[in-house]
């Protein structure tokens, strides 16, 4: 039996959606300015029709690209950095906690209100359960992962030096810069959907460019494209 396409009902194409989805969450773009570069290549939308694309099909596109990722990927044995970014809703603050890999991919976003032990120690969870146990862990000095640590076990896994952990505070830079483009967020909600999204979306074409030459660079691109334009396929 086949799998039904998810863009069945949807009179617009699905190369279009896909590319409309892309460009807002890559780039740091509103949906006013993916709706004056669609008009620009002959697509008349509404930004309201972006808006509604994305939060429709862009959690499908990066639960296929989080499901090709994970398989086959030993990340028990990588070095992970763990780290928080505050981020603002309705005024009131909140923390995005975010776990990375050794080669900068996002593993796990997690969105809370407190940043205590009960927090980090949700957010350890749901980590481990998804990626297995990472060989060492790499954090600040914040008291509450060494408590959380410690209830899951792994309290000898851990190492704090002061510039380990440059790795995740680089990484938080495109989601901020991605933010100042939304202008906040409203919910916590929609903060966690954002963030699972655009991690998935920036791991799929976080092509280390600087560490391969203008030939593997351009292959790779075109290959991260292509598959880009297969999700969501029946």
């Amino acid at each position: 039996m086949s799998k039904r396409s998810p863009f069945k009902y949807f009179k617009t194409s699905p190369e279009i959606i896909r590319l409309a989805v892309m460009m807002y969450v890559r780039f740091p773009l509103s949906l006013r300015n993916v709706e004056d570069l669609l008009h620009e290549r002959g697509v008349d939308v509404s930004h309201e029709t972006v808006r509604f694309w994305w939060h429709r099909f862009g959690p499908m596109f990066a639960g296929e690209i989080r499901k090709r990722r994970i398989e086959g990927r030993k990340s028990s044995r990588w070095r992970w950095h763990l780290d928080e970014m505050f981020v603002k809703i309705n005024g009131e603050q909140h923390y995005l906690w975010r776990a990375i890999d050794h080669e900068g991919e996002v593993l796990e976003s997690f969105v809370t209100k407190r940043r205590d032990k009960k927090a980090a120690l949700k957010f350890l969870k749901k980590a481990l359960k998804k990626h297995g146990r990472a060989e060492v862990l790499v954090t600040d000095k914040r008291r509450s992962y060494g408590a959380a640590r410690k209830d899951l076990g792994v309290a000898d896994r851990q190492e704090t030096d002061r510039w380990l952990n440059n790795r995740a505070e680089n990484s938080h830079l495109p989601f901020r810069r991605r933010e100042r483009a939304m202008q906040r967020f409203r919910r916590m909600r929609s903060l966690q959907k954002f963030g699972a999204v655009h991690a998935s979306v920036s791991n799929h074409f976080n092509l280390e460019r600087s560490l391969s030459s203008r030939a593997i660079f351009k292959l790779n691109r075109a290959a991260a494209l292509a598959e880009w334009r297969g999700l969501g396929a029946a």
